[in-house]
């Protein structure tokens, strides 16, 4: 039997939460199986506030990247790739799609592919590097770049809103 890759595991759990989102947007509670299998008591004391905050927001960040880029896709080795590019981009530097996969930690195939379904969403554009034909280049195009800064911010707001309430 063939092991779930990290990209379908990312893709189960996402559709979990889903149906967890979708549960309680009808007034009901997700059955315990789904969202607890094992209840243990737990000591109010031994989970420090700052870490249940922090794993707090770390899960809303998750949902409000797959509300804004509308996809269980954009995590993992894709979301690497994402921000390598951003970073490159903010750096005037460009990678190549080898770069990529090995940032991302996959096989330069899967790279390749996960490109593929970037370009598709119109986030990324590929190109044939002028000085080494043999390498391909990969850039966030315009709207990649748009929808990068505009998740950025909202973050950025959803932290501002966390710190404001917390005050």
């Amino acid at each position: 039997m063939q092991p779930f890759s990290n990209q379908e595991i990312a893709e189960l759990k996402s559709r979990v939460d889903q149906i967890h989102q979708l549960l309680a947007s009808r007034g009901e509670e997700a059955p315990a199986t789904l969202m607890d299998p094992v209840r243990e008591p737990r000591d109010e004391g031994a989970v420090p506030p700052r870490l249940l905050d922090q794993l707090s927001f770390s899960i809303e960040v998750r949902r409000i990247r797959r509300t804004h880029f509308g996809g269980v896709e954009i995590s993992g080795p894709v979301w690497d790739m994402l921000l390598d590019l951003m970073l490159a981009a903010a750096n005037g530097r460009v990678l190549g799609a080898s770069d990529l996969a090995t940032g991302a930690g996959v096989p330069l195939s899967s790279g390749l592919r996960m490109i593929a379904s970037l370009e598709r969403r119109g986030l990324v554009e590929r190109a044939i590097d002028e000085r080494d034909r043999r390498r391909t280049l990969v850039r966030l195009t315009a709207t990649g770049t748009e929808r990068m800064a505009a998740y950025f911010d909202k973050i950025g707001a959803a932290r501002q809103q966390r710190q404001t309430l917390a005050a």
